[in-house]
Parts: C-alpha cells; structure tokens; sequence
C-alpha cells in the first residue's frame, strides 16, 4: 500500500522542514534590512547551525533566490484567490492590496533587487505573477471599480511604495502602511478625477533592475 501524500513526516525530514521554515523568516528580515549581510546572521536568528543552512542552500546567492521565489510565490497564491473570490470585484481587489502588504512581498524587490542571478524558473513565476495581476485588475476596471488608466506595472510601483514605508516598531510600521493603502486605494478607484501624467512603466523597465 503507497504512502498518503498527508502522512505525516518523518522525525528528521519534519525538523528539516521547520528548519527550512525559519531559515527563510530570518533570511527575509536580515536581508531585507542589510542585503549585504552575511549569510552567518541567517543561521544565527533562525536558531540553527551554519552546516544545516549549507545543507539547504548552496551558498548566499541561492539562499537569495529562494527567498525570491517564496515571496512570488506569496504574491501568486494572493493574486489567484482574489481572482477566485466570488463577491464584488471592488472587494476582492482591496482585500488582494491588504493581503500583499501583509505579506510585504514587495520589500524583497525594494531591496534584493540586481543582487543574485535570476533563473529561468523566476522568470516564470514573474510572468505568471504578472499575468495574475493583470487579470485581476482588468476585472476590477471592467465593474468601473478601479481607474481606467492604472497597469498592473503601476500597482508594482505602489505596493514597492508602501513597502518603502519602514520604521522602527513593526505595529507602527503596519498601521502606517494601511494607513497610506487606504489612501492609495482612494486614489486607484474610478471614474478618475484627472488623467495621471507621464506613461506607466513597461514590464522591461521593472524587470531590468533584477540584472546584475
């Protein structure tokens, strides 16, 4: 009889699980405050050795990429249940703008950005984040629950904008960034009071800043 793909784990592969678990907490708050950090601080707020990181990532770079990967992936998994969300499109878009600054997802772009090579799988979770995105917001705008002339790319540079809004109290840090959301969301709905100046970024002009 075959395993359940539920069974639970193992002893050893549910410690490395956990571990694997903190290990990417921590690397997500000592990168995001010092990218240049040493991959030693890492191990050290995560509570484990420095030989069980290495055994999960090969060097600071991959450790880089992953925790890349895993904010994507954060991103995606918001994106696709805002979009499967059966109420008002309105709704669905706010609670998808609350979820991503919850998730401060954006951060990692704020501050990894151009400081790993990117792979082909990134670049694939990229686009499908992109198209998500698009999708969602082309929902909205269709309902005239969001302006007309915002782009996914633009929605990109607001969650980097409220990401950017960093002080030293996490809650105060926290009510800040809804503070300024709810100001955001106010200014994406529609009918648009004014044409925005200026055009709105390309996918090649974001997507650049992850070269080296």
């Amino acid at each position: 009889m075959e395993a359940s793909d539920s069974a639970p784990l193992s002893g050893r592969r549910a410690q490395a699980a956990r571990n694997d678990v903190r290990i990417l907490e921590a690397a997500r708050a000592v990168f995001v405050a010092d990218p240049n950090a040493p991959i030693a601080a890492v191990a050290e707020r995560a509570g484990v050795g420095i030989s069980a990181l290495y055994r999960r990532y090969e060097n600071k770079e991959d450790l880089l990429r992953r925790l890349c990967a895993d904010g994507l992936e954060r991103y995606v998994a918001a994106a696709e249940a805002a979009i499967a969300d059966p109420g008002p499109p309105a709704a669905a878009f706010a609670d998808f703008a609350h979820r991503i600054v919850d998730e401060n997802t954006h951060a990692l772009t704020l501050r990894l950005a151009g400081t790993f090579e990117s792979t082909d799988e990134l670049r694939v979770v990229a686009a499908r984040a992109e198209e998500l995105t698009a999708q969602l917001l082309e929902r909205a705008q269709q309902t005239g629950a969001i302006r007309t002339d915002v782009t996914s790319e633009d929605l990109s540079c607001v969650f980097e904008q409220l990401a950017a809004i960093r002080v030293g109290d996490d809650e105060r840090t926290r009510e800040l960034r809804y503070r300024y959301l709810a100001l955001q969301l106010d200014g994406l709905r529609g009918p648009q009071a004014s044409d925005l100046p200026g055009r709105a970024p390309g996918w090649q002009e974001l997507s650049q800043r992850w070269q080296r």
